[in-house]
């Protein structure tokens, strides 16, 4: 490349405004955060799971199964990837047989495309990938707002090897993105694929969604249980031009994260606080408490409350004695709280009555409880 030529790159870098502010819209790229958990198993049936934060394994196998890990093999200047690992092969495909590695992403957070105008933006996805399967894998973009979809091939070229691939997809100049929070973009990495999604032409131009289209000449990594696959450095940009990974910290990166899942605590207590752990008797019958976090949500989340026997274990109130109490309501109240009720009390003694207009304690015991808060696209 001639020294203009590298000025003219150069320039339309700049003019993108890929060099100041944040240039990678897709989150949790390095694999950092991993708030469910490091080890997901047995997945492959018909519904997809979130995994290693936002990152979701859609499936619709018949026999094949897979296990997700954050793992420790990475490239250089990486800490952790996404590992998917085929526990039961599923060698002869069923024609509806598909499984991916999704990222969802909300219509106001890719407003800077201006798909669906005459000014439309590429897209630029860039990713290390390594697996012991070579050959022909699929990406694909999906437009949720208005069903289009454009894939690209890409190809491991030598086993068990860390390589970069960079790969950008067209503008499309019809059908823009929803201006909101709900899900219009979705990037999906093909890990196998039925005739179902693989038996027409593959789809590199923007166009209406065909399913036959969308992974044609897709490996199937479910041929045998030796394989899998890694990925990380996950990075989506606007415009034609790849730049460097963008490193966030990792208190960057959970924040971000938390705007569509957050746990309570580690699950590692034995008492753990119900709320922010301080209610108010109502009356003899009746304590309020609340739960509140500083990260507004995407949306009012779904609650979840558990522990190792998948249930809310025993919920008390502590005025000058322990009440446990027999009814518990919750109530989202919106993207940054909920309110709990606790009623039907019963100190062991027979006392069934708080104190009125006293303030109480809230904790629930269990072995390794914990509250989950889920927003998820």
């Amino acid at each position: 490349m001639t020294k203009a030529a590298e000025l003219a790159k150069m320039g339309e870098v700049l003019t993108n405004s890929q060099i100041g502010g944040r240039r990678n819209i897709a989150y949790n790229g390095a694999m950092q955060v991993a708030q469910r958990g490091t080890s997901f198993t047995a997945l492959g049936g018909t519904s997809g799971v979130y995994t290693i934060d936002r990152y979701r394994v859609g499936f619709t196998m018949n026999s094949g199964r897979l296990t997700i890990t954050q793992s420790t093999d990475t490239p250089n200047g990486f800490g952790n990837s996404l590992k998917a690992d085929i526990t039961t092969a599923e060698s002869s495909l069923n024609s509806a047989s598909a499984s991916c590695i999704s990222q969802f992403f909300e219509g106001q957070d890719v407003q800077q495309f201006k798909k669906g105008t005459s000014d439309a933006e590429q897209y630029t996805l860039s990713f290390h990938v390594k697996s012991n399967v070579t050959g022909t894998y699929i990406v694909e973009l999906f437009d949720q707002d208005n069903t289009r979809q454009v894939s690209k091939s890409y190809t491991i070229d030598s086993a068990n090897t860390w390589e970069k691939k960079t790969l950008t997809f067209p503008a499309d100049t019809t059908g823009a993105f929803d201006d909101d929070n709900a899900h219009s973009l979705s990037v999906q990495w093909f890990l196998a694929s039925g005739t179902d999604r693989a038996s027409g032409t593959l789809n590199t131009s923007w166009a209406s969604s065909t399913n036959a289209n969308r992974a044609v000449g897709q490996a199937n990594l479910f041929s045998s249980t030796d394989n899998e696959w890694y990925i990380t450095g996950v990075q989506l940009e606007v415009g034609s031009q790849a730049t460097p990974f963008e490193h966030r910290s990792f208190g960057e990166e959970i924040t971000l994260c938390q705007r569509y899942f957050r746990l309570s605590n580690d699950g590692s207590h034995s008492y753990q606080p119900v709320g922010n752990g301080i209610g108010y008797a109502e009356s003899t019958a009746s304590v309020t408490t609340f739960w509140t976090w500083e990260i507004e949500m995407r949306t009012a989340p779904t609650l979840a409350v558990f522990d190792e026997g998948n249930s809310l274990g025993s919920v008390f109130a502590r005025q000058d004695k322990s009440y446990f109490c027999d009814g518990v309501a919750i109530g989202v109240h919106g993207k940054k709280g909920i309110l709990i009720n606790l009623t039907t009390p019963n100190d062991n003694a027979g006392d069934t009555n708080f104190q009125d207009a006293v303030p109480a304690g809230i904790y629930a015991s269990g072995s390794n409880i914990a509250w989950s808060l889920d927003a998820e696209l």
